[in-house]
C-alpha cells in the first residue's frame, strides 16, 4: 500500500485524521496551488503565514520519521505525475466550498481519493432533525449537540504506528519570492503557537461573555487563523478550553461560538447553493452603484466606525466580530449593496477567511440566509460605536485625523463633518433614510416571494 497524505488546511501532526488513518508507505505532500495563488496580490499576508506554517509542519513530520514533499503547481498536474509512481490512494481532509469540491472530484479521476473531516467537530451528514431534514435554525442545532458540547473531552487522533515514508526527493522548498509573493510582517499573535494563545486567553476568559463585543479591547482567543489553517484542530481547541480554570458559563459561551462555526459549515454542506444565491430565495433590487461599494471598501463612507473598521481590515487583515456585523449591516442595508460583493471582498482581505463561516455570516447580516437577522433590524453604526467604544479609542487609533475630536462628535451622525477644521468624507447616505429604504425593499422582496 502506497498512500499520498495531502495536507491542506490541517498543518499539524497532532490530532490529524489522515496521519491516524494512514498505513504502509506514505508520501506527505503540500501543494502551493497555482489556481489559488494566481488570484492573490503579492503582498497577501496569508501566504507568508502559510509558508511559515508549512515549514514548521515539515520539521514536525521529520521528528516522527516522515517528511513533507512540496509542490508549486496545479493539483491536477501534481497528481498526474505522482500517478506514474504507483500510489494506491490519496488521503486528505475536505472542504465543502465549490472550488474544493470541483478540485477533489477532478483529482479523484486520477488517483482514488479518501476524504476525512477533521477540520470540524461533526460530519454534517450525521446530524439531522427527526424528519431526516437538516436544521436551519442554530438553537435547535446546538441543542441537538448537547452530548457533545457538554462533554469534557473529545478523543483525539493518534499518529499511526504502521507507516514509513516513501523514498522521494523532499528537498524542494520554494521561497516566497519563487512563489511570486513578498514576505509580510504579521500581527504579533501569529508568531505565537496555538498553545501560547490559549495560555494568553486563559487570563481573559473570565470576562469573555461580557467583554467580547467591546472591540477596543483585546479579549478574544486570537485562534481563528490557526484554526482556519489547521495548526490546531477544533477538537484540540475544545479540549484545551474545557480544561481552563474559569467559570463554566464562560467556557460554555466560548464553546457555543465554536459550534456556530460548525453550524455554518453544516449549512454550506446541506445547501451548497448558498455560496452563490440568497438562501431564502428572495429577490432584492440591489444598489448597482459601484462608487458606493468602492467607498465602503476603502473606508471612505463618511461614517467613522465603518471607515475605521475597513481601513484597519485593509492594512492588517483583521476585523473584530462585532465590527464585521456592523460593516456588513451598513453595506447590505444602508447602502443596499449585494452581500456577495462584501463576502468576496472579505475573502480577499481576512487573514482568517473561511468560506462557510464568511458566507453564512454575510447571509445572516443580509437577512437572506438561515436563522438570519430579521430584515427590519438594521444596525445604527453611530449607536454601535457609542455602545461598544464610548471613548472612540479604536476609531481614533485608526483614523488619526480624528485623534483630537471629542467622542461625542464621532458618535453623532455628521458630527465630524460639521467640524470646519476637519476634512472628512461626506456621508454617502443618511442613516434614517437608508434604513427606511432597506426595510421597504426587503419587505417588498419577502412579500413577492410569499
Amino acid at each position: 500500500m502506497k498512500q499520498i497524505l495531502w495536507f491542506r488546511r490541517d498543518l499539524r501532526i497532532i490530532d490529524n485524521e489522515i496521519l491516524s488513518s494512514a498505513k504502509g508507505e506514505v508520501l506527505p505532500i503540500f501543494i502551493f496551488d497555482k489556481n489559488i495563488l494566481q488570484n492573490l496580490p503579492n503582498n497577501d499576508k496569508r501566504v507568508t503565514f502559510i509558508h511559515k506554517s508549512v515549514y514548521e509542519l515539515k520539521e514536525n513530520l521529520k521528528k516522527i520519521g516522515l517528511d513533507l514533499a512540496l509542490f508549486f503547481d496545479t493539483p491536477t498536474n501534481v497528481f498526474i505525475k505522482l500517478k506514474k509512481q504507483g500510489f494506491d490512494e490519496i488521503l486528505t481532509s475536505i472542504d465543502f466550498d465549490s472550488y474544493a469540491k470541483k478540485r477533489d472530484d477532478e483529482i479523484e479521476k486520477i488517483i482514488p481519493l479518501r476524504r476525512f473531516l477533521d477540520s470540524y467537530l461533526i460530519n454534517p451528514k450525521d446530524i439531522l432533525k427527526s424528519d431526516k431534514t437538516p436544521y436551519k435554525v442554530f438553537t435547535p442545532f446546538y441543542n441537538s449537540l448537547e452530548p457533545l458540547h457538554q462533554s469534557n473531552y473529545i478523543k483525539e487522533f493518534e499518529v499511526s504506528k504502521n507507516i514509513n515514508k516513501v523514498d522521494f526527493d523532499y528537498s524542494f522548498f520554494p521561497s516566497l519570492d519563487e512563489l511570486g509573493f513578498e514576505k509580510q510582517d504579521l500581527p504579533n499573535f501569529l508568531y505565537k503557537t496555538a498553545d501560547e494563545l490559549i495560555c494568553d486567553f486563559s487570563k481573559k476568559i473570565r470576562n469573555y461573555q461580557e467583554n467580547r463585543d467591546f472591540f477596543y479591547l483585546d479579549v478574544g482567543s486570537n485562534l481563528s487563523v490557526h484554526l482556519r489553517f489547521g495548526l490546531i484542530s477544533p477538537k484540540m481547541v475544545f479540549n484545551k478550553i474545557k480544561k481552563l480554570q474559569a467559570p463554566k458559563k464562560e467556557i460554555d459561551f466560548f464553546i457555543r461560538e465554536l459550534i456556530w462555526r460548525e453550524f455554518y459549515n453544516y449549512i454550506l454542506y446541506h445547501f451548497p447553493k448558498s455560496e452563490f444565491e440568497n438562501l431564502n430565495g428572495i429577490n432584492v433590487n440591489w444598489n448597482q452603484n459601484e462608487e458606493d461599494f468602492q467607498k465602503w471598501c476603502e473606508g471612505n463612507t463618511g461614517v467613522p466606525i465603518i471607515d475605521a473598521s475597513m481601513r484597519h481590515l485593509n492594512s492588517t487583515g483583521l476585523m473584530h466580530n462585532r465590527l464585521r456585523m456592523i460593516v456588513a449591516s451598513y453595506l447590505v442595508k444602508n447602502l443596499l449593496v449585494d452581500w456577495k460583493k462584501g463576502e468576496a471582498y472579505f475573502a480577499q482581505k481576512l487573514l482568517d477567511y473561511e468560506a462557510s463561516s464568511n458566507i453564512g455570516s454575510w447571509q445572516w447580516a443580509a437577512s437572506t440566509g438561515v436563522d438570519a437577522v430579521p430584515y427590519f433590524r438594521v444596525f445604527n453604526p453611530y449607536l454601535q460605536s457609542k455602545k461598544f467604544d464610548n471613548e472612540a479609542l479604536f476609531i481614533k487609533t485608526v483614523l488619526k485625523e480624528l485623534k483630537d475630536v471629542e467622542p461625542k462628535k464621532i458618535h453623532n451622525e455628521n458630527g465630524v463633518q460639521e467640524d470646519i477644521f476637519l476634512t472628512y468624507p461626506k456621508q454617502i447616505v443618511s442613516i434614517n433614510y437608508s434604513r427606511d429604504r432597506a426595510i421597504l425593499e426587503f419587505k417588498r422582496a419577502n412579500c413577492e416571494k410569499v
